[in-house]
């Protein structure tokens, strides 16, 4: 069964991977193992049932997304399908808008002129994200 009903709940990667959070499944169960993925502020287990209403923080790639389930599907659609299953809170979003301003001012502000960043230049830019929080 590819669609839940109204009353069931959806495995917690499958709504992951159909709300486009991440690009396959496997993916999806991976951060949830890893600890990147609560719902209700708990941790959770790739099999956990999502249902409408219940909360999901998600942080990937540095970023941090605080979500509310609004459809519990499994169905993986086009995006526009996918943006409906789901509500950013505006200081979620808010939040994740400055972080994505400064890693773009972070990298303009360092220039590859000779092709890949040295070690140092890693280095440099590791210490960067860590200070941020990425």
């Amino acid at each position: 069964m590819s669609e839940v009903d109204a009353g069931d709940g959806a495995r917690l990667d499958k709504w992951l991977w159909a709300a486009r959070f991440f690009k396959t499944r496997q993916l999806a169960a991976e951060a949830v193992r890893g600890g990147k993925v609560t719902v209700n502020r708990r941790k959770a287990k790739p099999a956990t049932a999502v249902h409408r209403g219940d909360r999901i923080d998600i942080g990937k790639n540095g970023l941090h997304y605080e979500v509310r389930v609004v459809e519990p599907r499994t169905r993986r659609g086009p995006p526009a399908e996918a943006r409906e299953m789901f509500e950013e809170s505006d200081a979620s979003a808010h939040r994740r808008e400055e972080q994505v301003q400064s890693l773009r001012a972070h990298r303009a502000a360092v220039q590859y002129d000779r092709g890949r960043p040295s070690k140092r230049d890693r280095r440099a830019m590791e210490q960067f994200r860590r200070q941020r929080g990425f």
